[in-house]
């Protein structure tokens, strides 16, 4: 290949991706955050609608604490999210910090999408509401720009320096 057409030193191409993903793994930390918030939006809307017994189902333990818990996941990633894009646009490394919110954020999203079905009962696969759909669109955030797994890869290597493997 001509050097003209190099992006960087020769050699040098898997250190230049890797600041690559270190750039963009915050912003599917910033689509999973998304996807958590919508699932806590839809399930709080249908539980505080649907009723049983008489009463909302939000009202009964098992479907409360599931929304609670998306909230709190959703903040937290949304933090995560927050710290690994504001180390970037500071011009500083945030390999850790864009594992970090990436793995947490892709890993809630799935959770939250995979709640929300549970929520929505058998309504959680029709087409009729957007949660089937939130957890194809969770299931891809685990996938692609490097897999959860690789993430925890990255995370053990700065934390302890290890190989991994």
């Amino acid at each position: 290949m001509p050097p003209e057409n190099l992006l960087g030193p020769e050699g040098e191409g898997f250190k230049l991706a890797m600041q690559v993903f270190d750039r963009s793994r915050p912003m599917i930390g910033s689509f999973g955050v998304g996807i958590i918030q919508r699932c806590l939006d839809e399930c709080i809307r249908y539980a505080t609608q649907r009723q049983a017994f008489g009463r909302p189902i939000a009202d009964f333990q098992g479907v409360g604490f599931k929304i609670a818990e998306m909230g709190m996941r959703a903040h937290a990633a949304r933090l995560l999210t927050y710290d690994a894009a504001w180390k970037v646009s500071c011009g500083r490394r945030n390999s850790l910090e864009a594992a970090y919110a990436k793995a947490f954020a892709a890993d809630s999203a799935m959770w939250a999408a995979t709640e929300a079905v549970q929520v929505f009962g058998g309504y959680g696969y029709s087409e009729e509401f957007p949660v089937a759909k939130l957890m194809r669109d969770a299931k891809v955030l685990q996938i692609y720009e490097g897999t959860s797994e690789i993430q925890r890869l990255i995370m053990l290597r700065h934390l302890t320096g290890a190989r991994g493997a």
